[in-house]
């Protein structure tokens, strides 16, 4: 993601160029929703689906494969002007694909059904990823498959975020011997999920309809209701989880600016609405699990340190900034120059932070 947002930058500013088919707006969105957000998908739901079914952790060569099909089609993508259309897209669409059947396997084999909703997601962005390159061929920019690929990108995290930002508050809580701890899931969750999926539906198809805000309005209510029932305020000395909370009640504040832009478009801008998913919740999600999975993963304590501090305000300074962008006229292209640097530079602490932790052997004492 990291080397995506620092290649826009200069590529949206017509400094550099690329033997790509799509528009550089195209490319970017692309790069974003299509090249950057499965991998880190297909790391989480790789890891848990051992523990959802019992079966044994997918390593060695299938990962491997994996990663270079997937590399494979950030390739085709970039040069899809010399590749041709179809060939870039068959290249492209082959690890989502490849990605959704070996969760897919695993699931069905271990007879844990409830799983497949992950799977059908996974399913509906490869089928917005079709979308994208047929619309961004015959129409020259892709439009529907973005919404929709988005939405089930927003609905991922709301399904899993939904799973386990209340799980891993309830065992905080319960570690420091709180008895009030987060709902468990019932009725109005899956209400706030039904609701939040058709509002998602009604903005990807009718994105400029009254109704369609309405929708939105109703579905960040039920979201932000939800996210009241699993105690993120008293996470709020232990940024690993607020983190979590933070990026779901980014989710429920979005669907309610993305409602104000439809019914008042000329006082909320569009895109500093779309960014405060694409950016925001997006971004606090993917650095909020990885930062917390690698930490567990490796026997470390489950608590941020300055690190993990210093990665959560650099990306919300950079979605910050991209939200503010379109409202400061001479200064656009300033503010997008500083909002990718600092987005991207979250990214690059997380991996430079964090390469011999993954690196090294697993440690249980405190560090």
């Amino acid at each position: 993601m990291a080397g995506s947002i620092l290649m826009w930058v200069p590529l949206y500013m017509g400094h550099v160029e690329l033997p790509t088919a799509f528009a550089p707006r195209d490319w970017h969105i692309h790069a974003m929703l299509f090249g950057g957000v499965p991998p880190i998908i297909a790391g989480f739901t790789l890891t848990a689906v051992s523990s959802w079914t019992g079966r044994p952790t997918i390593a060695g060569q299938p990962l491997a494969i994996l990663a270079l099909v997937w590399f494979a089609g950030r390739i085709a993508v970039s040069v899809s002007a010399l590749l041709g259309p179809v060939g870039a897209a068959v290249i492209d669409l082959a690890f989502p694909l490849a990605l959704a059947a070996v969760l897919g396997r695993e699931v069905v084999l271990a007879g844990n059904w409830r799983n497949l909703r992950v799977v059908g997601l996974i399913l509906m962005l490869a089928l917005a990823n079709a979308g994208f390159h047929a619309e961004a061929t015959i129409n020259g920019l892709a439009d529907v498959s973005v919404r929709a690929a988005l939405s089930a990108v927003l609905m991922l995290i709301l399904l899993m975020g939904g799973r386990i930002t209340p799980a891993f508050t309830r065992n905080w809580l319960k570690a420091r011997g709180e008895t009030k701890l987060p709902a468990p899931f019932d009725r109005f969750d899956a209400a706030a999920m039904v609701v939040s999926g058709l509002a998602f539906v009604a903005w990807t198809i009718v994105p400029d309809w009254s109704g369609t805000a309405v929708a939105l309005g109703l579905a960040g209510l039920m979201t932000g209701a939800r996210l009241t029932r699993w105690r993120g305020l008293a996470t709020r000395g232990e940024p690993l989880l607020l983190v979590l909370h933070v990026a779901i009640a980014s989710v429920a504040v979005g669907f309610v600016v993305e409602a104000l832009a439809i019914l008042w478009p000329a006082a909320i801008d569009p895109a500093a609405a779309l960014h405060l998913w694409t950016a925001g919740s997006v971004g606090l999600t993917v650095l909020g699990v990885m930062t917390r999975v690698s930490r567990g993963h490796t026997g470390r304590p489950l608590a941020a340190g300055k690190l993990e501090v210093f990665i959560y305000a650099l990306v919300s300074a950079g979605a910050l900034l991209r939200m503010a962008a379109p409202y400061m006229n001479a200064a656009y292209y300033h503010l997008i120059g500083c909002a990718g640097t600092l987005w991207a530079a979250a990214f690059l602490t997380f991996a430079i932070g964090y390469a011999r932790v993954l690196a090294g052997p697993r440690v249980d004492k405190t560090l």
